[in-house]
């Protein structure tokens, strides 16, 4: 059984982003079952419909490689109750033009990861509503709130909380689960 291969999108663009920092501890921590990749979309312009006949390179290589994918992972923080921009351009610039979704039945998850004790709840259920209309199959638990994430790490970028480190490890191996049951349909 060759192992599926995960996109995994960052949401934020900040260079010591607890974000990143959290999606490299779940590369570590995937089971042989997933390849996992980080995917970016920091180079990708904003979405405008006017290119879609003529899409820009960037554009045209992230709908190709996503394509490659057998599922996705958000890793996101919370802005003002919500994911981010990046996020939200690249789920545009994936979904268009319409009909051509590469995001389409890709098992997907999502993990919000906040400084604040909340964990970015609202950034994870608003995107979580948008994989309705993407048809992006959803894992629904474990839920993946991560708060307090200055914590969780060392200076040099590695999770050093064990029972976050088990934690995620628990989220990576119901994820794998998830996705071959989905791509066993």
């Amino acid at each position: 059984m060759s192992a599926k291969k995960i996109a995994v999108l960052v949401g934020s663009l900040r260079k010591e982003s607890f974000n990143r920092k959290t999606a490299n501890a779940l590369i570590k921590l995937a089971p042989a079952s997933l390849s996992l990749e980080i995917l970016e979309i920091s180079n990708l312009s904003l979405y405008n419909e006017d290119l879609d006949s003529k899409p820009p390179e960037a554009w045209r290589e992230f709908r190709d490689k996503l394509k490659t994918f057998d599922g996705v992972i958000f890793v996101t923080p919370e802005y003002n109750r919500s994911f981010t921009a990046v996020i939200k351009n690249a789920i545009d610039i994936g979904s268009r033009p319409y009909g051509h979704s590469v995001w389409n039945g890709k098992p997907g998850a999502v993990i919000s990861v906040s400084q604040g004790a909340m964990g970015g709840f609202g950034a994870n259920h608003h995107l979580r509503q948008i994989f309705v209309f993407l048809n992006i199959p959803i894992m629904q638990q474990p839920e993946a709130y991560i708060g307090n994430a200055a914590s969780w790490f060392d200076a040099h970028g590695n999770l050093v909380n064990e029972p976050m480190s088990k934690f995620l490890k628990n989220f990576i191996d119901s994820y794998s689960e998830w996705v071959y049951k989905i791509c066993s349909k």
